[in-house]
């Protein structure tokens, strides 16, 4: 099974699909999965701005596997040509190879290899925060009237069954102030940078504060401040400041009041305050739900026969399959640490084990 597996890796990294600038169309890559799933019904649908899916139907499964097609783009540090596959010492290297295009190509195979009810979708459109196919999906399949009861999004957990993961908030603030010469004397207000760095300050005092919180062996409230950029020069005071940061809450917190707190602490109130992006924790729903949701997915991955591990740090969008109401989890080869990252890999051994799962699921009368 690894060979073709392996057969069909190659094609999908060979296809272009970095997002930015996610110049994807309905074919390329859509078009090759297409002729792959004879027996299938495919359903193709273009979203814009690059955003294509694939929904590949047989049967009446009550089970949807879910993988995204496009990849970051590629970093000058690689040393061999990302978009041509090399194996080799137990890897298998190339852009997307771990994250997540290994997947898609053993859930190909498992499903040309069986006979059984089974639905795939594929996406193009995870790695930004412009997510389109699978709020598409969603309101074409709200869980009370698809025949779908369940998803299993793929994504380099080491082949085992990811139940819980944070969430994710980006936001973007700009403070304004009074250039001026800088000998002279400075009320609060009257740089935009030192407002800036005032607000830094207090919001990562008060996040650590917030080390306490704990949900599925996650713990506290993950923030970072990733760029600042204002200013004129060293004897200028700073007119004007942007700040672009996010937060990333357990399933158990309220992402509303987070918000609220780091607004307040900014003194004075900035120009500007904006979340630019919100991704929901798996689960959600506050405590009580989000902890019944989280043992539903547990009874799913249990009675599939397949590994439990950790919850995570990274978000996914088993997320918004859960918000909407689906039991869902993140299942799939490889491992976080080699995402993203220059000359990618999976190890063949994580393709071989997950195709082999997928397989069981699917030809067991599961999918």
């Amino acid at each position: 099974m690894l060979e073709d597996v392996l057969r069909h890796l190659a094609a999908l990294v060979a296809f272009d699909t970095r997002n930015p600038p996610r110049a994807i169309d309905r074919g390329g890559i859509f078009t090759y999965l297409q002729s792959t799933l004879a027996g299938f019904d495919c359903t193709v649908a273009d979203h814009g701005a690059g955003s294509v899916s694939l929904l590949a139907v047989r049967g009446r499964p009550r089970l949807l596997f879910n993988v995204h097609l496009d990849t970051v783009p590629d970093s000058p540090r690689w040393t061999s040509d990302p978009w041509k596959l090399a194996v080799g010492g137990e890897r298998a290297v190339g852009l997307g190879a771990c994250d997540i295009k290994g997947a898609a190509a053993a859930l190909v195979v498992a499903a040309q290899r069986t006979e059984g009810d089974c639905a795939l979708l594929f996406t193009s459109d995870e790695e930004s925060n412009d997510a389109r196919g699978v709020p598409a999906f969603l309101r074409a399949h709200p869980p009370d009237r698809s025949m779908f009861q369940a998803v299993i999004v793929a994504e380099p957990t080491r082949c085992e069954a990811v139940l819980a993961h944070r969430g994710i908030s980006s936001l973007q603030l700009r403070f304004s102030g009074a250039a001026g010469h800088a000998s002279a004397p400075q009320a609060a207000s009257s740089s935009a940078v030192h407002q800036a760095l005032r607000w830094g300050a207090r919001a990562l005092e008060w996040v650590d504060a917030q080390a306490h919180e704990r949900f599925a062996g996650l713990t506290g409230l993950r923030f970072n401040v990733g760029r600042i950029e204002g200013g004129i020069k060293g004897n200028v005071i700073a007119p004007a400041c942007e700040v672009r940061c996010g937060f990333r809450a357990l399933p158990s917190m309220d992402s509303d009041a987070i918000l609220a707190v780091l607004r307040a602490l900014a003194q004075p109130a900035p120009e500007h305050f904006e979340e630019t992006f919100r991704g929901p924790p798996l689960p959600s729903g506050g405590v009580a739900e989000a902890e019944a949701r989280r043992l539903a997915a547990r009874d799913l991955a249990d009675g599939l026969g397949l590994p439990v591990g950790n919850a995570v740090d990274f978000w996914t969008e088993a997320a918004l399959f859960s918000a909407a109401g689906y039991t869902s989890f993140v299942f799939g080869p490889g491992d976080i640490a080699q995402a993203h990252a220059a000359d990618e890999w999976v190890a063949l051994d994580q393709l071989r084990r997950y195709a082999d799962l997928v397989f069981r699921v699917i030809d067991g009368g599961h999918a």
